[in-house]
């Protein structure tokens, strides 16, 4: 989606606020073909005629499409392991604000959306309005939908926009954009177009927030990228058409060795003639016969020339997908290559995940400022306060990841009972109940008929000292 000049030409949009929407636009413009590839490469929509080399690939087949789900997997299986599970208060409870907003807002749920594009662009924004209902309301956006300018001094974003709806054009049937949100440090312009999608309008909406109602989720930022880097980034895009290169490279090889080459010498012309027009026959056929050819006395042989194999893509694509392990972090068995030769034993198989385990956690530190900054700023606007005047209770909120190396059952209960035996009152916690696996609404119901059983426990004792009284 390229987006046009002209809505930075806004009615009613002040001069400065122009300029600097028109240098989000270049910027969202120049990462639009970069964003559409990752996310074709994200679905699986290769063409042949992006990975030929003209070698062994027919050009005849460049349109088709091999499909390969490893640049899913690439995004899919570290996003897994950032699972956001809500956000706790000073006093070690679930934050009751944050949580009721959390909780409208299916953060949880959204969150796992935005990680993926997190990890698919390289970064995915949020951003907050007030809402009479939800007190704040809080959207995601991707990459090819939004687009932010940082800001070095402050370490965070200057300015950014998102698309916040869009309608189908009756011309061209494509999508293209009807309302426009641009954020800055004192305002929320709301851009909206008109019918025919030529002209805009700005609406201002102030804000006394200090900085823009915008947050960015990024993963693997550098000091020249602080936006972040895509996982399908160029050398994992290379790996991935060597793939499928040597998938299509396969089924050819695959091809030519169920119908190996087979030839006749000596024939005659009507012999060749009957051969020619019924390939398939003469390839099925269980008895080839043939007459001495009259003119040359030769009598007719046969032969077969040698069966290919598809050995040597095999092996290939065992060498890319351990290739592709090592760049990813992920495991080879996850490419669904498997070595049959050499099984993998369960400790193996544990430290191979041990980078996507580093990987979870610098994504959950990341991940972890960017919401602390959004739960701050959402609280703020359902109270209507800048975040200076927020309490220290509401400053301490901060989000809450279940572990990424996700442990069995066993392994954490036999480490709770451990950590109870050594930590009086441990096993009174909610966390106990947790980590030997009950979820939250176990939990809830746990604490409710213990409740419950000590009231009828604590009736019971008085009936008994009531009527041993009596009887004295």
């Amino acid at each position: 989606m390229i987006l046009s000049e002209k809505i930075a030409q806004a009615i009613g949009l002040p001069t400065a606020e122009q300029t600097g929407l028109k240098r989000l636009i270049d910027i969202f413009n120049v990462h639009a073909g970069p964003n559409e590839l990752k996310r074709r490469y994200y679905e699986g929509h290769i063409r042949l005629s992006e990975v030929n080399l003209g070698l062994a690939l027919p050009k005849g087949i460049a349109k088709l499409e091999i499909g390969c789900a490893w640049g899913e997997k690439c995004v899919d299986v570290l996003a897994a392991r950032s699972l956001f599970d809500g956000f706790v208060g000073a006093n070690g409870e679930t934050a009751s604000e944050m949580g009721r907003i959390a909780e409208a807002n299916r953060m949880q749920a959204e969150y796992m959306k935005t990680c993926k594009d997190e990890l698919k662009y390289g970064a995915s924004f949020a951003t907050l309005s007030a809402d009479p209902v939800l007190r704040c309301r809080i959207r995601f956006h991707s990459a090819e939908n939004a687009a932010a300018e940082w800001d070095g001094e402050k370490g965070r974003i200057a300015h950014g926009f998102a698309i916040i709806a869009l309608v189908q054009d009756p011309m061209t049937n494509e999508q293209k954009p009807c309302v426009i949100n641009y954020y800055t440090d004192t305002d929320v312009w709301v851009l909206r177009a008109d019918a025919y999608g030529q002209n805009w309008r700005a609406e201002r909406n102030p804000h006394i927030m200090g900085r823009p109602l915008m947050e960015p989720m990024i993963w693997n930022a550098t000091t020249a990228k602080p936006f972040g880097r895509s996982r399908l980034k160029e050398p994992i895009r290379r790996l991935i058409q060597g793939y499928v290169r040597t998938v299509a490279n396969a089924t050819i090889g695959l091809e030519f060795a169920t119908s190996p080459q087979k030839y006749l010498l000596g024939v005659t012309d009507d012999q060749y003639e009957q051969i020619i027009d019924d390939k398939f026959r003469q390839y099925v056929g269980s008895i080839i016969a043939g007459t001495v050819n009259p003119e040359t006395g030769e009598k007719p042989t046969f032969g077969q020339l040698q069966q290919g194999t598809i050995s040597p893509h095999t092996e290939m694509m065992r060498i890319l997908a351990t290739q592709f392990s090592a760049a990813t972090g992920l495991s080879v068995t996850d490419t669904g290559i498997v070595n049959d030769a050499n099984p993998t034993s369960s400790d193996a198989i544990l430290a191979q995940s041990q980078t996507l385990i580093l990987m979870a956690e610098q994504l959950n530190e990341g991940n972890r400022n960017s919401l602390c900054n959004i739960a701050r700023m959402a609280q703020a606007i359902a109270r209507n306060v800048p975040m200076s005047e927020l309490t220290e209770e509401e400053l301490a909120v901060v989000p809450h990841f279940q572990n990424p190396a996700m442990p069995s059952v066993a392994v954490t209960a036999d480490a709770a009972i451990k950590i109870a035996s050594a930590r009086e009152g441990f096993a009174e916690t909610d966390v106990f109940l947790e980590m030997i696996g009950f979820d939250q609404a176990d939990i809830r119901r746990i604490k409710a008929q213990e409740s419950r059983a000590r009231g009828i426990g604590f009736l019971q004792q008085i009936e008994q000292e009531t009527g041993a009284g009596d009887t004295e």
